[in-house]
């Protein structure tokens, strides 16, 4: 046998540092899976002023540790928003934003019942985003992309919690969070415009396709969908 052109070495073994896994998945640092005793896995890989491979570092809301690098070589893989969203529970860290192409948001009270809101109104938001050219921030940049079914019709119970929602999708929007640009999921079109992960009603007087009320659950989840994107109720000014 003979070794690889430029490759060290023939055969590769399992390291015992590879198994010392701690008992308490607290002691892992979930990015690198090195042990949070042990230098980063990213060590030789990343380098940055100022932090040392074996540096750990531990998030102010929920708590949970990662080696310092190891946080600076996620931020570098992301939007680099300035924000930071821990691996392990989610939580977000400064203010989420997203690659949503530019457009408008209009939004009106209709003076008809949603089906399971009988003593209300109801809100219509508008979304409309034309097709364009993809920046550095898109998967295709310099590239053609679609957006099929603009505007697009979505609604909303106009009460408390229903404003409250639409508060937050203005937030969202504003934000850039609402769509993105990738594949989708019903048509298999890549390069064109998606929702992005914050469910909308776009049926109005039915719920045939399964996007239309009645749906006594939507407002709740879209308040979950909308602050796992870090746009939660906290963020609304009093």
């Amino acid at each position: 046998m003979k070794p690889v052109p430029g490759i060290n070495g023939m055969r590769r073994k399992t390291k015992k540092k590879h198994l010392r896994r701690g008992k308490n998945p607290e002691d892992d640092c979930t990015i690198c899976m090195e042990r949070l005793v042990m230098s980063s896995g990213y060590e030789g890989v990343l380098q940055h002023k100022g932090i040392k491979p074996e540096l750990v570092g531990k998030l102010g809301k929920c708590g949970h540790m990662y080696h310092l690098l190891c946080l600076v070589a996620m931020y570098n893989n992301g939007n680099k928003d300035g924000s930071l969203q821990c691996p392990t529970c989610k939580t977000i860290y400064g203010e989420k934003t997203g690659t949503q192409p530019p457009g408008k948001m209009e939004y009106h009270v209709i003076p008809h019942c949603l089906p399971g809101y009988p003593d209300s109104k109801s809100i219509r938001i508008v979304y409309d985003i034309p097709a364009g050219i993809q920046t550095n921030e898109h998967p295709n940049p310099g590239k053609k992309f679609s957006a099929r079914g603009f505007p697009r019709h979505c609604y909303l119970p106009d009460n408390e919690k229903g404003r409250k929602v639409l508060k937050l999708l203005i937030m969202a929007w504003d934000r850039r969070l609402i769509f993105t640009i990738g594949t989708s999921s019903t048509t298999g079109e890549s390069d064109t415009v998606v929702w992005n992960e914050i469910h909308h009603k776009t049926e109005f007087g039915s719920n045939l396709t399964g996007h239309g009320y009645p749906d006594p659950n939507y407002l709740d989840n879209v308040l979950t969908e909308l602050s796992a994107q870090g746009v939660g109720e906290d963020n609304l000014k009093d």
